[in-house]
């Protein structure tokens, strides 16, 4: 067992670091089996909307829906940090709102999100999950900016935004994510 206060080796630190940058930069490249080549088995946790995509198929269909809603996402690197057992990194994410995303229809507009993703690796160094954090609410302020309030049209887009918005708002959040036990801290 390790120590919660022990880094690993320089050596796994720097294989980590090149796996999370292999996976970033397949993301942008839409190269799905490359990206998905990262995990044993795909896993990512999107905490602003409390939902699981777990296995290839459920995680294909995440980066399918994310990509229809914005063709362009991108991202720019702010920071890289090492813990224990992840790789944690600060990035904006960069897009475009060209396509629906979920129930909410395109609206044109741009974001520009400042973003936590959670690379968590198990203790054979397998990558096990992407666990990301952001504010839901940054992206849809920017993507309804996109919306001329001043038209009749707009505002009729804007209706349909809200709508889409209520039509998938109360959903259950994933047992996964809200059923969770405390760290132990003896040692």
């Amino acid at each position: 067992m390790s120590s919660r206060f022990v880094l690993p080796s320089e050596e796994v630190l720097r294989a980590r670091e090149k796996l999370v940058l292999d996976h970033f930069r397949d993301e942008v490249a839409h190269d799905w089996d490359a990206t998905l080549s990262t995990f044993p088995h795909p896993h990512y946790e999107v905490i602003a909307q409390m939902v699981v995509h777990d296995g290839d198929a459920a995680v294909r269909q995440y980066y399918t829906d994310t990509r229809v809603a914005f063709p362009d996402q991108h991202h720019e690197l702010i920071s890289f940090r090492h813990s224990v057992d992840a790789v944690i990194v600060e990035f904006w994410l960069i897009g475009t709102h060209l396509g629906p995303l979920g129930k909410i229809p395109a609206t044109g507009g741009k974001h520009r999100t400042r973003m936590n993703a959670y690379f968590i690796f198990d203790a054979d160094e397998n990558l096990v999950t992407e666990r990301i954090y952001f504010d839901q609410l940054s992206v849809l302020k920017q993507v309804v900016g996109g919306i001329d309030r001043r038209k009749p049209s707009g505002i009729a887009k804007l209706l349909q935004v809200v709508r889409g918005m209520l039509a998938m708002a109360g959903g259950k959040p994933d047992p996964r994510l809200t059923e969770t036990t405390p760290p132990s801290l003896d040692d």
